[in-house]
């Protein structure tokens, strides 16, 4: 869904150093994202939707910014509201 240039790009990231940390967390944030949306990771990465694409760079951005004191509960919270139309309904 998203590369690491493309990433590397919306941080204002230009430097090879964070290059694997980056790819750690746009993986880690793909998984959250879907598991938010209650989708699989497949699923969530063929979504058309510009917002499923933009939940993404929030999260990794977040996580990049903050990954000292990321508040996982609210970038929860803030990703529901991101991805609300994209949701499957409850259980």
């Amino acid at each position: 869904m998203i590369t690491l240039e493309e990433m590397k790009q919306y941080l204002r990231v230009d430097y090879p150093d964070d290059d694997i940390f980056i790819g750690v967390l746009i993986s880690s944030a793909e998984e959250l994202c879907a598991s938010v949306a209650r989708l699989s990771v497949e699923e969530y990465l063929a979504l058309p939707e510009d917002n499923a694409k933009t939940a993404v760079l929030y999260a990794v951005a977040y996580l990049y910014e903050h990954r000292e004191e990321a508040d996982h509960h609210q970038l929860t919270i803030d990703l529901r509201s991101l991805l609300f139309g994209l949701r499957k309904e409850g259980f």
